[in-house]
């Protein structure tokens, strides 16, 4: 997958700006003349009072400025994006790391790695999918550490799920029921960097993470 460059929401918005002050303009040099007009025709013994059009200049006067300087926000925040994406770019052949528990299953292996505070009596290990339904769940280490969980894409059910991104989730408790703290972390190499969206996703074997989603970036 190739990087492509998001302009497309800054472009949008500068033609807007430019065509809102280009008919700002216009109706400006409309209503001047139209001034003009009235100013040489009028009553000299009963002259037109100018406090309006004064007022109906400084609030178009008004109006440009705000358009001209919407236009320079439009053209800051395309500046950011851009910078967004030329450091999202530097990310491809490096190792990143995910501690949220996102992992990312592809040609049928995804590993974690979880950690335990303390030995529990009990640990759980539950795999869901993109949209929180639960597809497989085991049983993890009791000892306290880190430890590694690899799945080899199988449902509970026997299915064989498809390349994506998967969540892990650790439960673990002591022998009198009492919660212990756990966490999990995975890691992957990006390939890719896809800017067509909103935010940066990071290409990892046939899916993408978000790049919000990283904790670390190592060589």
């Amino acid at each position: 997958m190739t990087t492509v460059s998001t302009t497309t929401s800054s472009t949008s918005s500068s033609s807007s700006s430019s065509s809102a002050l280009s008919s700002l303009t216009s109706n400006f040099e409309t209503f001047l003349t139209l001034l003009t007009a009235e100013m040489k025709n009028q009553d000299p013994t009963d002259p037109t009072d100018t406090s309006t059009y004064v007022s109906q200049i400084s609030q178009m006067a008004m109006v440009q400025a705000q358009i001209e300087t919407n236009d320079k926000l439009d053209t800051l925040i395309s500046q950011g994006e851009s910078a967004a994406n030329v450091s999202a770019a530097s990310y491809i052949g490096k190792s990143v790391t995910m501690s949220d528990g996102t992992g990312v299953l592809s040609d049928g292996s995804a590993s974690w790695t979880y950690g335990l505070d303390s030995t529990a009596a009990s640990t759980t290990l539950t795999v869901t999918d993109s949209s929180g339904n639960t597809i497989y769940t085991t049983s993890g280490d009791t000892s306290s550490g880190t430890h590694t969980f690899t799945w080899d894409g199988t449902s509970t059910s026997g299915t064989t799920e498809s390349d994506g991104n998967y969540t892990l989730t650790v439960t673990a408790t002591d022998s009198s029921g009492t919660s212990i703290t756990t966490s999990v972390a995975s890691k992957a190499t990006v390939t890719a960097v896809d800017t067509s969206g909103d935010e940066p996703e990071l290409v990892v074997g046939n899916s993408e993470i978000a790049l919000s989603k990283v904790s670390l970036i190592s060589e």
